[in-house]
């Protein structure tokens, strides 16, 4: 055979790809490469490697044609790439045909930096000229829309041929790698809400063809959507990889409920304890079925085929648990180690002067007692405690069917003891009037308290024997920091110390007493919510704790003051909500994988009980949990399946078993790997972790592996597609309020932002990380008036203040707290028509409620305002803060400190943090 440069035409240079086993052909006057040998057709024979001359390569090569019939045609299952990801087909292209290919296709080796440059999709923002949309004229020139990003889609078919050739696991069309240089394409916060990359199982992976029967990313995803078959290959890419879990996730309109199988049948492989799911294999004439985690044969149940309820028999292909991901089966008695408990309620409250004299007793009392038709009670076995304590305990006696109720006050903190074996936890039906009465006027019977100590130890105390014995919420609430008895802590702010390597003693727990409880009540299925408000130092790092081991949740609202309207509704609605929710009692969570999988560590709140046992005494909805995976063994399989089951009791007293299965296939191409990398799961992850230098080791690897660049300097910063977003989203986290360098940041503040990073879930972890930035006097006529699928709302913009504009109104939220930004310029009718008043001078800045005006922008901005603070699934409602261009500085600050793109304070700016990356990954190459 010829060598290379003998098959040439003049021009062309021939170099051998070791990490793609072929030759990258080089055009010497402009850079240009391809694999394709120039002169021949795109997928003509490849020429051999060196000194294999006499060898035939082993690739099959298929005829032209070959591969789109054989990956799926009009008639198959994989006609529709689309089908089962609940993804939209590319736009104009038709479900069931292939889309055209289009434009040049960027593949692995692609060096020369005209030709890199070129197919980078330059997304620049162009921002029309300043107007306000209810002035005279608005709307007379042609909008400017930011430029949509076509689907990838479109260059698979191309894509396919290039990609046949490489060894890939399985048969399944393998995912497309689009490398982008992050230097010259800005960040899309669009991007954000498009679903994760496809999930390409090989053919037949699936016994259903239902479109439920792998799990929706809003209950579990993984950090990549093909698995590496070996763990050397998953140390190559140097991309974590983990799941993220949110098993009880809530049901918003519109949403699937999760199907129930009440037949008590439930088939699991007798070696691995696997729920029988959609993708095991009946064998044996369906008599038996083989396990997908560790390949054992196991019976199929006598009663799997039988219809119990129509008593007779029953289609096996119609059962939930082979068709969806997400299936909840009712346990039988073997799955029980008591029957199911009733739901009990300890509240424990503050009633010292601080927590008087805010009101926050008085909205309390107010909020539980406009919530006890809500709190979940449909047996009518619910039992309720009230606790106050100060200095002292105080115990209330409710007995049912009067109004009366007796106070007794114990004054021993060291000893705690309940001072009457009965009526005071008391059931919530028949002692509604009790309660109720008791509600009315807690409050006033502290009204004169001057007491400045807090007991919440012994309190806690006092709640955990109450309520021991069953399990059930304590449901904490105080004003100040724990002082008498045990459990007492001391004000160890220092800021002195603030912003330096000593901080991190302030963000430990001050003391081993809160931990040791935490892990009793974990054995005793008690967990713990603690509501704080103090406008002191009150030590959320070691209170935190609580919550943290027992699946509770922790929420700050510092300096309330119910004077202010919005602080008592913030809290009445995060505390309704809270008190609510349907709750999963004595749960133990586990998760599953294929054999050469193991779920290595734990992220979230709850108590590791054995090496893979998660205790949670109670499971609220919404959170969300991070489980790192290690690749022990090679996986031969085509495909692995990870299956979480969270065993747990309902509030109606039902024991249930809720099962969520993923597959996801396994590939020896670290291109692909690359490929189906998710950049929200990945961001997730890393923010449990609090590990942010990653992304350095990343684009490390990706450039020396997927670029011709190698181990040499480059001009450009390249990721896949996919990732894009990634550094960004780390950017975003490197200044969050809970890591971000500064020494202005109290411990409380850093502390319970640190709590929100491990447990919100990706929906609301994503704008807390890269906050949503809409520009509202400018916003589409649609936007802010409904649509087919709800409330249109403005197209966000990248969080940077490049956008503000002097006569502008904008919107800042991160899911915790929404600003609306005035600029100092905006015209008088744009004031008027939002905030009611005639000239910027007259508004003022801070905390408020926005007034909802008679016009049709005002109600459109209100629209906006009230969709934000509704459509992520959570109890939390943020806060509204008007700040001004030029008002008060601190407010100012913290809103621009939501632009992350920006530079701050010693934070660099979004290029300067590329720049930055670009010099580490070409200074890591030398």
């Amino acid at each position: 055979m010829a060598s290379p440069a003998q098959q040439l035409p003049p021009g062309w240079a021939a170099e051998w790809d070791a990490n793609n086993q072929r030759y990258l052909f080089i055009e010497t006057a402009t850079g240009h490469t391809q694999w394709d040998v120039p002169g021949q057709a795109p997928g003509a024979a490849q020429l051999a490697p060196p000194g294999a001359a006499a060898l035939h390569s082993k690739r099959r090569q298929y005829a032209a044609g070959a591969t789109q019939a054989y990956y799926g045609g009009a008639d198959g299952y994989g006609a529709d790439p689309a089908y089962g990801t609940g993804m939209p087909p590319a736009p104009g292209v038709v479900p069931g045909t292939q889309p055209a290919p289009g434009g040049q296709l960027f593949t692995p080796g692609l060096v020369g930096e005209s030709q890199f440059a070129g197919q980078q999709t330059q997304q620049s923002f162009q921002s029309a000229a300043p107007e306000y949309i209810n002035a005279p004229g608005f709307g007379s020139g042609a909008p400017v829309q930011p430029p949509v990003q076509l689907g990838y889609q479109q260059q698979m078919g191309a894509v396919t041929d290039q990609f046949s050739q490489m060894g890939l696991a399985g048969g399944q069309k393998p995912h497309a790698l689009y490398t982008t240089n992050l230097l010259t394409a800005p960040p899309d916060p669009r991007e954000l809400y498009a679903p994760p990359p496809e999930i390409r199982l090989p053919p037949n992976a699936c016994i259903s063809p239902s479109p439920h029967a792998n799990a929706d990313p809003s209950y579990q995803r993984c950090t990549i959507n093909a698995v590496p078959t070996t763990s050397a290959l998953l140390n190559k890419s140097k991309l974590p990889f983990g799941l993220v879990l949110t098993p009880y996730r809530s049901l918003k309109e519109g949403d699937t409920p999760v199907p129930l199988v009440t037949d008590t049948v439930i088939a699991r492989c007798r070696r691995c304890r696997t729920y029988i799911n959609p993708f095991v294999q009946f064998i044996d004439g369906g008599n038996r079925w083989r396990c997908t985690l560790c390949m054992m044969s196991n019976e199929v149940p006598q009663m799997f085929d039988w219809d119990q309820e129509r008593n007779q028999p029953g289609d096996r292909w119609a059962r939930a648990e082979l068709n969806h991901s997400v299936v909840e089966f009712v346990a039988p008695t073997e799955y029980m180690v008591r029957p199911p408990q009733p739901v009990f309620y300890c509240f424990l409250v503050d009633v010292s002067h601080a927590a008087v004299s805010t009101g926050m007793v008085a909205t309390a009392c107010r909020s539980l007692l406009e919530s006890l038709d809500r709190i979940p009670n449909d047996d009518n076995r619910t039992k309720i405690a009230i606790i106050a304590f100060d200095v002292a305990l105080y115990f209330f006696t409710m007995p049912p069917g009067t109004t009366d109720s007796t106070m007794m006050v114990v004054s021993d903190l060291d000893d705690v003891f309940l001072p009457k074996p009965n009526d005071i936890l008391v059931n919530l039906t028949e002692a509604r009037a009790s309660i109720e009465a008791l509600l009315g006027r807690l409050s006033d019977m502290f009204q004169d308290s001057h007491s400045v100590g807090c007991a919440l130890g012994p309190a806690m105390q006092a709640g955990f024997k109450l309520i021991s014995s069953v399990g059930g919420k304590l449901v904490v609430l105080s004003s100040s920091l724990p002082s008498l008895g045990a459990g007492s802590l001391k004000n160890r702010e220092d800021p002195k110390i603030l912003g330096t390597a000593k901080e991190s003693s302030l963000l430990q727990p001050a003391s081993s007493f809160y931990k040791t409880f935490a892990i009793d009540c974990s054995r005793a299925q008690v967990s713990v919510d603690m509501f704080l408000f103090s406008a002191s130092y009150q030590d959320v790092a070691t209170l935190a704790c609580l919550p943290h081991y027992t699946s509770g949740q922790t929420y700050f609202y510092p300096a309330f003051n119910a004077a202010k309207s919005e602080d008592a509704i913030k809290f009445a609605h995060e505390f309704g909500e809270v008190i609510a929710m349907p709750i999963m009692l004595e749960a133990v969570m586990r998760v599953r994988a294929t054999k050469g999988l193991r779920m290595a560590s734990f992220h979230g709140n709850f108590f590791v009980r054995s090496t893979d046992l998660l205790a949670m005494p109670a499971v609220p909805q919404d959170q969300s949990y991070a489980i790192e995976i290690q690749i022990e063994d090679t996986i031969t399989s085509p495909f692995v399946v990870l299956q979480t089951a969270v065993l747990h009791s309902t509030c109606t007293g039902e024991r249930r078993i809720r099962v969520v299965t993923l597959a996801l296939p396994t590939t020896t191409n670290l291109s692909e790997v690359y490929a189906s990398a998710d950049q929200v799961a990945i961001a997730t992850l890393l923010a449990n972790k609090a590990v942010i230098n990653k992304i350095v080791e990343i684009l490390t690897t990706y450039k020396s592996s997927m670029t011709a660049a190698g181990s040499g300097a480059s001009a450009q910063l390249a990721v896949c597609e996919n990732m894009k977003m990634l550094p960004v989203l780390l950017l975003g986290l490197l200044k969050n309020v809970g890591i971000r360098q500064s020494a202005q940041i109290p411990p409380d503040l850093r502390a319970y932002a640190q709590a929100l990073l491990t447990s919100l879930p990706s929906q609301l972890l994503m704008p807390y990380i890269y906050p949503s930035f809409y520009s509202l006097h400018n916003m589409p006529p649609e936007a802010g008036t409904m649509g087919e699928n709800g409330l249109i709302m403005p197209p966000p913009l990248p969080p940077t203040s490049e956008r503000l504009e002097r006569h502008g109104l904008f919107l800042i939220e991160d899911g915790q707290t929404i600003f609306l930004w005035v600029g100092r310029d905006a015209v008088p009718q744009l004031v008027m028509d939002v905030f009611g008043l005639p000239s910027y001078d007259q508004l003022r800045g801070g905390k408020t409620t926005l007034p909802l005006l008679e016009n049709p922008f005002s109600q459109r901005v209100n629209a906006v305002i009230a969709k934000t603070r509704e459509m992520r699934r959570g109890p939390y409602y943020p806060h509204l803060y008007i700040v001004k261009e030029d008002g008060e500085p601190p407010l100012r600050l913290w809103a621009l400190s939501c632009l992350v793109q920006d530079r701050a304070d010693v934070m660099p700016s979004y290029q300067q943090f590329i720049t930055q990356l670009k010099d580490k990954v070409n200074g890591s190459s030398y």
